[in-house]
């Protein structure tokens, strides 16, 4: 379903929160260090998993079957454990990429003012909660100088859905 893949997306669940616990090496630094190798501790981790466990039960309560994302990882070759903070600081498929040089990145234009603005706004519709979702685009919000809940880019009203209940939208 197209549920299943939007809620399988990585990006949202990773990459914010990675750029958001590293905003004053990201500023400090221009980016010059590794994103994943450097910038995903132990920290870090959590607030991944965090931002995952809220995913997978935004998927549950659709009735949708995704992986975590560490799962996800080694499933597909590019990590060799399951695990949110070493999984991606060692992973062979991230050696190597550096930090994005500014905080206005798609890091958090994109993955926070499109997918985790879309995700909390679907989560109310089927009453989940998302703290760590919602924390992560208020901070978004005040290191970049906008308002992404407000800006709305992609919501379920955007996207002609606004109508459907929790069930219509689990059918769709």
């Amino acid at each position: 379903s197209v549920f299943q893949t939007t809620l399988q997306n990585g990006n949202p669940v990773i990459h914010p929160a990675v750029t958001l616990v590293n905003a004053a090496l990201i500023e400090r630094t221009g980016g010059g260090f590794l994103f994943y190798e450097e910038g995903v501790t132990e920290a870090a981790g959590r607030v991944i998993e965090a931002v995952d466990r809220e995913r997978l039960a935004i998927a549950d309560a659709l009735g949708v079957r995704v992986l975590s994302e560490p799962d996800l990882g080694v499933l597909q070759g590019y990590m060799r454990e399951a695990n949110y903070s070493t999984g991606y600081s060692t992973a062979p498929g991230f050696l190597g990429i550096g930090a994005q040089n500014q905080l206005d990145n798609r890091y958090l234009t994109e993955d926070v003012g499109y997918s985790l603005v879309f995700l909390t706004d679907l989560a109310r519709r089927v009453r989940v909660e998302t703290p760590t979702m919602e924390a992560l685009i208020t901070l978004a919000s005040i290191v970049l100088a906008r308002d992404f809940r407000v800006e709305g880019k992609r919501t379920l009203a955007t996207l002609g859905l606004d109508e459907l209940s929790a069930s219509d939208l689990a059918a769709l």
